[in-house]
C-alpha cells in the first residue's frame, strides 16, 4: 500500500500540501486529481522520496520509499517523461536501470515489448515523440515488476491505441492485485478507468471515495424523454410545472419531475414513450461541483 499521515510542503510562504492524509490500497486503480497547483505533483513526489516534507510521513509498503533496498521491485514511477538522458537508447536506458538494482538483463527486452518498444529498442530515446517517451517511461516504471505503480499524467501526448493500452494495462495490473494511483486531469479517461479516487484542492483532501459515490452526491435532475407524442407530453408536463425543452424532433429534457412521476402522468394520459431515462452527472460534473 502507499500511506501518507499528515503530510506538509511549503514553498516560502506557499503551502502546497496542507496535513494530507490517505491510504492507497491494492486491487483497485486509484486516480489522484486536482486542479493545476492543487498539491498532486509535490505529493508524488514525496511518496517517493525526491522532496523531503516539512512534517508528516508518506510510505510504500510500510517504509519510506528511500528506505528500500530494492526500490524498483517496490513501486515504479513515472513523473516525468522527458528525464532520460537523450543521447542514450531505449534499450541502453532501460539496461542501466537493471543493472544498478540488480534486475536480470531479460527484463529489458520484456518490458519494451510490453509497452511496444521492441521495434526502436535502438533509437536514442531523444529523438522520440512525447508518446513514445511516456511508453519508455512506463516500461522503466515496470522493470522492477513492482507491487506499486505512480503514474502522473500517463496517457500524455498517446495516440488513440496508447490511451487504449495504458488504460488496460492499469487495470490488468490492478487485477493482479496490484496499487496504482494514477495522476490525470482527463476526466473522461478516470471515469472509465478508476475505481477510486482521491482529489485534493490547495493541498487538502478533499474527497477519498469511488467515482460511482461521488457520482451519486451530484443531482442532476434531468430526465431525458422520447415519445411520438412529445407535444402532448409537453403542455402535460408544463403544467405538472416542470421545465421541458425540446432539443429535437420527438424529444423532451424536462427538469423538475423524476421519471417515475413523468411515466405515471404519460400512462394516465394515455401517452406513448419509446424512452424516459434519468440523466447521470458524469465525472467532470461532479468533480466541478466538488472543487468549485
Amino acid at each position: 500500500m502507499i500511506e501518507v499521515r499528515e503530510l506538509e510542503k511549503r514553498y516560502g510562504v506557499t503551502r502546497a500540501v496542507d496535513r494530507l492524509s490517505f491510504v492507497v490500497r491494492p486491487g483497485r486503480v486509484t486516480g489522484f486529481l486536482g486542479p493545476n497547483g492543487a498539491g498532486k505533483s509535490t505529493t508524488l513526489r514525496m511518496i517517493i522520496g525526491l522532496d523531503r516534507p516539512g512534517a508528516g510521513v508518506a510510505t510504500v509498503n510500510g517504509r519510506p520509499y528511500r528506505a528500500h533496498r530494492d526500490p524498483l521491485r517496490q513501486a515504479g514511477a513515472l513523473l516525468d517523461a522527458r528525464a532520460v538522458h537523450r543521447g542514450r537508447s531505449a534499450h541502453t536506458h532501460l539496461l542501466a536501470l537493471a543493472r544498478t538494482h540488480g534486475l536480470p538483463a531479460g527484463r529489458v527486452g520484456e518490458v519494451l515489448a510490453q509497452a511496444g518498444l521492441a521495434g526502436v529498442a535502438g533509437r536514442r530515446a531523444g529523438g522520440f515523440s512525447l508518446g513514445m517517451s511516456q511508453r519508455l517511461g512506463i516500461a522503466a516504471a515496470l522493470l522492477g515488476d513492482p507491487a506499486v505503480l505512480i503514474l502522473d499524467e500517463p496517457v500524455n501526448g498517446l495516440d488513440p491505441d496508447g490511451v487504449l493500452w495504458i488504460r488496460t494495462l492499469l487495470r490488468d495490473l490492478a487485477a493482479e492485485g496490484r496499487t496504482v494511483l494514477v495522476s490525470s486531469h482527463l476526466m473522461s479517461e478516470m471515469a472509465v478507468t478508476a475505481d477510486h479516487l482521491l482529489i485534493i484542492n490547495q493541498g487538502r483532501l478533499l474527497a477519498d471515495t469511488s467515482v460511482r459515490d461521488l457520482i451519486d452526491q451530484v443531482e442532476v435532475g434531468r430526465v431525458v424523454v422520447h415519445s411520438p407524442d412529445a407535444a402532448s407530453l409537453r403542455d402535460l408536463l408544463a403544467g405538472l410545472g416542470a421545465t421541458v425543452s425540446s432539443p429535437g424532433p420527438g424529444c423532451l429534457e424536462v427538469d423538475g419531475l423524476s421519471a417515475p412521476a413523468i411515466g405515471a402522468a404519460a400512462a394516465s394520459s394515455g401517452l406513448v414513450l419509446h424512452e424516459l431515462t434519468p440523466r447521470r452527472a458524469s465525472l467532470e460534473e461532479a468533480y466541478m461541483e466538488l472543487t468549485r
